[in-house]
């Protein structure tokens, strides 16, 4: 994910104006279902991309003992780094606000 991007998502729950979230739809269900789709996005591209960068450290550490692969200074550094950033739900939300979400409706 871009670091700026996640930079400027605050890390805490705030409260929200209803009102004001459901205005680009008109509906605050179909406002949280968007929400809830792009949360699962950046969820799983995140999941994708620290799976990759963990995945290098065991590939290189295969004949490494048990211990030694515990001890991997640079695979909880990375850790921790994912850790910190903001959960995928306040970013989807911040997204939304900000109108960088695109999305339309399939009428029947």
């Amino acid at each position: 994910m871009e670091e700026k991007k996640m930079t400027k998502v605050p890390d805490n729950t705030i409260t929200r104006d209803i009102i004001k979230l459901s205005e680009p739809t008109g509906n605050i269900y179909e406002s949280v279902v968007i929400i809830a789709k792009r949360a699962n996005q950046i969820a799983a591209a995140l999941k994708k991309e620290l799976s990759d960068k963990l995945e290098e450290f065991s590939q290189s550490n295969v004949a490494d003992t048990l211990e030694e692969t515990y001890e991997n200074r640079e695979q909880i550094e990375i850790s921790r780094h994912y850790e910190k950033l903001p959960k995928p739900t306040l970013t989807a939300i911040k997204e939304f606000q900000d109108g960088e979400i695109y999305w339309r409706k399939i009428e029947s």
